[in-house]
């Protein structure tokens, strides 16, 4: 298990169910209820139904738009068509539309905190360079990673929305060694999904382990 740690000069995460435990429901009505009566309060009026159904076809909308094997798009701008649509009053689209995106995760979070052994491995390799690769939405990931303070560990943070695709799209790992200004071998990706995370790592020529058994080195 140490034998894959030499020679590695830098670490990338990913951040969701490897940093970060999650659950969140994008499903039920209750979420798209919170939302309906906060976009209400900011001068939108759409109903909680009809939120639901409009924010899952713009997103299939703009997912078709951007195009390619796994494209990635910003939540930000559905909800700033939705906010354009259902005016009432008028607004700041673009901002209202940020702050609605923001509104929404929080509605539709289930379960969110850090995950202690997971923090004890940054601990443990503080002394390198690391970054994260995440398919996530910049509009509220980034708040997520701060409000766990887990920003001041990592150099840098990717996110999917920032592209315009998403893992295991090779170029987001490719991104990932250019910011940390090192060759793929130099590197380590740990991360939970094989299919997302471990095996496009490798492809591209990073040392990766799941992290579960990145664990094991504590």
């Amino acid at each position: 298990m140490f034998e894959v740690l030499k020679g590695i000069k830098g670490l990338l995460f990913d951040c969701y169910q490897t940093l970060i435990d999650i659950s969140t429901d994008e499903e039920s009505l209750s979420t798209y209820e919170s939302c309906s009566n906060w976009l209400r309060s900011h001068g939108v009026e759409i109903t909680p139904q009809d939120l639901k159904n409009e924010y899952k076809w713009r997103c299939d909308v703009e997912l078709r738009y951007v195009g390619g094997l796994f494209p990635e798009f910003k939540v930000e701008n559905v909800f700033r068509q939705i906010c354009r649509q259902h005016s009432f009053n008028g607004c700041d689209y673009d901002e209202v539309g940020k702050n609605a995106s923001r509104a929404f995760r929080l509605a539709s979070l289930r379960r969110f905190k850090s995950i202690p052994k997971s923090i004890d491995l940054l601990e443990m390799f503080s002394n390198l360079p690391m970054g994260i690769i995440s398919n996530g939405q910049r509009v509220y990931s980034e708040g997520e990673v701060k409000r766990l303070n887990l920003s001041s560990y990592f150099r840098f943070i990717i996110f999917s929305s920032d592209m315009g695709f998403r893992k295991p799209d090779y170029r987001i790992f490719h991104e990932g060694a250019c910011r940390l200004g090192m060759k793929p071998e130099e590197i380590i990706f740990i991360g939970d999904s094989w299919d997302a995370d471990i095996n496009p790592a490798r492809a591209l020529g990073m040392k990766a382990m799941h992290v579960q058994e990145a664990w094991g080195v504590l």
